[in-house]
């Protein structure tokens, strides 16, 4: 075996030896003698090694010809189209193909395009050799030749319902139902070539976690659609890796559809009192104080905007700041909020701070409390300790509200259909109710959140945001009149 079949042997390429041979030939040609047979058929060698993708994240556009492994993750349909100067009709499929670092569309011409109509599956192995270039949704694959490997493993899933924890970089055709955690507004940038893109982003979660969902151009108006707490279909989109993480994206031939469905997701908090300056954590409690929006100009002359609140959990309270598009969200005293993804600073009178930033989510979990205003009284003054005997026939009801009562509202007497006196009520006349919450508004009146209800509460104790007590007394008109204090 002489010297350019060693080359070839070690090469284990898929170029055909009489190829090599001649490349060998024509390199020893170029370099006049410079260079023997060995040497040219190493040189030749190293150039298609260079060729050799290792993984489908080596690949970069001006590459010349590329060779690497993919399993099949979507088909796409076969479209024609008008050749310039020919007669014949083009036909090209595109399909996504992937492994453990990443994704990266593959187009199919002509006759391949008509067999992988025919033939092709998702989940194959395919050896592709073929052309990088920047395609309209990103870095794509010109194929020159693809056959299926049979004998190759590719760890890449694919399933026809993904949840969060099933997703990987590279998956494709991804559908995932999961609940609104939150939502961004719409963006414009401007790509390489002087067009204008459009994305939006909104993160949905699951039992099995979270994941923030990229809208691209004509799809990012979705995000408008919806809101906290919908459920929603995410389908046909692609997994992308930003900062670390993973991404959902929903390009072109994606779809985002609110659907009836029930989704629980749960998020795994970190306690306050535990937190510690540089981590990135989820963090919840109730809102016992807010700022104002505050408005400031960046180095680069443009408008920023923030704003603070602060929570409170069972172990401590902690001041969270909310920049630009954060600072819009509807926040209240006594709301119950998760934020996500926050990072924990030093902040003033060294204090800690949690900073929420654009990958931060914000999720208020119950905005109004158990019921309206003052919170989850059931209505009117109470239960009277008396009432008539036939309401019916005098127009009158235990509280004198209607015309003929006594007075103020009281009614000392009121009669039954004979004229008899039969009873007395007082409007006021109430059991002594007691609860114990949170300060989360002070002054007049008192406002307690517990985690669950908020209450009203006059009291002429001096309190202090934040602070837990316990307050006993009568209630009237939705608000306890607080005797005690404790």
């Amino acid at each position: 075996m002489g010297a350019i079949e060693d080359v070839y042997e070690d090469l284990e390429t898929d170029v055909e030896f009489e190829e090599f041979a001649a490349a060998v030939e024509d390199k020893v040609e170029q370099m006049g003698g410079l260079a023997d047979e060995e040497t040219a058929a190493m040189l030749i060698a190293h150039e298609l090694r260079d060729e050799e993708a290792d993984t489908i994240a080596d690949i970069e556009p001006g590459m010349n010809d590329v060779k690497f492994l993919g399993k099949v993750t979507s088909i796409g349909d076969v479209r024609t189209f008008e050749r310039d100067g020919e007669d014949a009709e083009g036909r090209v499929c595109n399909v996504d193909v992937a492994d453990a670092s990443g994704s990266v569309r593959v187009a199919l011409w002509d006759e391949m395009a008509t067999a992988a109509e025919e033939e092709l599956e998702v989940g194959q192995v395919l050896r592709v050799m073929g052309r990088p270039k920047e395609g309209y949704s990103g870095l794509e694959v010109s194929a020159d030749k693809v056959e299926p490997d049979e004998d190759a493993e590719v760890d890449v899933q694919v399933l026809d319902t993904y949840r969060v924890e099933d997703l990987t970089l590279g998956a494709s055709d991804v559908d995932l139902v999961g609940k609104v955690l939150d939502t961004d507004t719409v963006r414009t940038f401007d790509r390489d070539d002087g067009s204008e893109g459009r994305v939006a982003n909104l993160t949905v979660g699951d039992e099995t976690g979270r994941v923030r969902v990229t809208l691209w151009d004509d799809k990012a108006d979705l995000v408008e659609e919806f809101a906290s707490g919908e459920v929603v279909e995410v389908g046909d989109g692609y997994v992308r890796e930003r900062d670390g993480d993973l991404e959902l994206h929903v390009g072109d031939r994606g779809t985002v559809d609110r659907v009836d469905e029930d989704v629980e997701y749960v998020p795994e908090t970190t306690d306050i009192a535990e937190l510690e300056i540089g981590e990135t954590v989820d963090i919840s409690g109730g809102v016992i104080e807010t700022d104002p929006k505050r408005t400031f100009d960046r180095d680069d002359g443009s408008e920023g905007q923030v704003r603070n609140v602060r929570i409170k959990d069972d172990t401590g309270e902690i001041r969270v700041a909310l920049w630009g598009e954060k600072a819009d969200r509807e926040i209240e005293l006594a709301d119950r909020v998760v934020f996500t993804d926050v990072e924990i600073q030093d902040g003033w009178q060294d204090d800690l701070e949690a900073s929420a930033n654009w990958r931060s989510t914000v999720s208020v979990l119950d905005a109004d409390g158990d019921g309206a205003g003052a919170g989850g009284s059931t209505g009117g003054a109470g239960t009277a300790d008396a009432t008539t005997e036939s309401t019916a026939d005098t127009g009158l009801d235990a509280f004198g509200d209607a015309e003929g009562a006594a007075g103020g509202g009281e009614a000392e007497a009121v009669t039954d259909g004979d004229g008899a006196a039969t009873a007395t009520a007082d409007p006021d006349a109430t059991e002594d109710v007691e609860f114990t919450g949170t300060v989360v508004q002070t002054g007049d009146p008192v406002v307690l959140d517990d985690g669950e209800r908020t209450k009203s509460v006059e009291t002429g104790a001096s309190l202090r945001l934040g602070e837990e007590i316990t307050v006993r007394g009568p209630e009237r008109d939705g608000t306890i009149h607080a005797e005690d204090v404790f």
